[in-house]
């Protein structure tokens, strides 16, 4: 009897034990089970915020590039249409000064740039950037009546024509950096 005794006496602690260690240990489970699905949606949550960034940068880097390219196609219309006037002698306020707010327009698009584009669309901006400000230059000491080397009417001209192939390269690097096409044109040597 006694033997009976200390067993029902056990099986009644253990029950007793279980019975108050069963909402400890369900709380505990609850809390743990709580953390990790707390941790999934951090890292969803994190990562659906990589997400949207990934996507704004890539519509801010878009808007910029067309911005860019529209800036660049203006100058360079303009600074040819200039040219002609030069070259008919008939250059009036309106002309220079459409010439010149797509100039300063293009600096602006190219000053935005800087901040936003990859390096391989840097490289062609600067490239783009430098030939027109030098077709720029010589066109005005072409109007001035001073022209330099290389910078005669035609000479000028068909840098502006040169330019539009360049133009087709800089588009095609725009567009590999957005991930639109496979690769760009090979490049003019």
């Amino acid at each position: 009897m006694v033997g009976t005794a200390l067993i029902a006496l056990a099986a009644a602690t253990v029950g007793v034990i279980g019975t108050l260690l069963a909402p400890v240990l369900s709380q505990r489970l609850t809390a743990r089970a709580q953390a990790e699905q707390f941790e999934r949606q951090q890292r969803t949550d994190h990562a659906q915020r990589l997400h949207e960034r990934r996507i704004a940068e890539e519509d801010r880097r878009r808007d910029c590039y067309v911005a860019a390219n529209a800036a660049y196609r203006r100058h360079r219309v303009e600074l040819m249409n200039y040219l002609w006037l030069v070259h008919k002698g008939e250059v009036t306020a309106e002309g220079r000064q459409a010439m010149e707010a797509a100039r300063h327009a293009h600096h602006a698009a190219f000053a935005e740039a800087q901040m936003i584009a990859s390096t391989a669309v840097m490289d062609e901006l600067d490239i783009m950037t430098t030939a027109l400000s030098e077709l720029y230059g010589r066109t005005m000491r072409l109007e001035e009546g001073r022209p330099v080397p290389g910078g005669s009417f035609q000479e000028i001209h068909d840098g502006l024509q040169e330019l539009w192939d360049r133009g087709q390269v800089l588009r095609a690097v725009m567009r590999t950096d957005l991930g639109i096409d496979d690769g760009p044109l090979s490049r003019p040597v």
